[in-house]
């Protein structure tokens, strides 16, 4: 089987650099760092009386690491928004998050080298459990800033209705 089977001469893999993340509708600017996809099963092992040396194996809980995504400073309030319905300082006791509205499923596109979608995953009822409004300020780097959220999930999965466009 070819290894790209909508575009069987292809050899190179996509580069990493074509991504755009989405929630609300919306492209979210400036996204330069996304961390992997990883989901994880527990091996749950066990053994029948009688058999002392055989152990068996079977799965357990499956969990999915927290993703974080990194951006260039902007003016665009999407990160703050979001972290904002989780905890809000100053909102009063028992308001600081909004309960109803603080879980959110996001899409994350990857494109190839023409800018055309050739992947998409869709990560399930995300939430901020860490944001961080900007880098460490150093007068001495030539750096950019940069605001970082980290979104805990409660899973993913590849969106099989995008197939990567043939190549001409």
């Amino acid at each position: 089987m070819a290894e790209f089977p909508t575009n069987p001469a292809r050899f190179d893999p996509y580069k990493n650099f074509n991504f755009r993340v989405k929630w609300d509708g919306k492209y979210i600017p400036a996204i330069v760092r996304v961390s992997g996809l990883l989901r994880t099963t527990e091996v749950l092992v066990s053994r029948e009386s009688g058999d002392p040396s055989n152990s068996r194996k079977s799965t357990g809980l499956t969990g999915f690491e927290p993703i974080t995504i990194e951006r260039g400073l902007t003016d665009d309030p999407s990160f703050e928004s979001w972290a904002n319905l989780v905890w809000q300082f100053g909102a009063g006791f028992g308001v600081e998050s909004s309960l109803n509205e603080f879980r959110k499923n996001i899409s994350i596109e990857l494109y190839n080298e023409a800018g055309q979608m050739v992947r998409a995953y869709r990560v399930y009822r995300c939430w901020p459990s860490e944001y961080q409004a900007m880098a460490p300020l150093d007068a001495n780097v030539a750096a950019v800033l940069i605001e970082r959220i980290t979104l805990q999930n409660e899973g993913w999965e590849r969106d099989t209705s995008v197939v990567p466009p043939a190549q001409t």
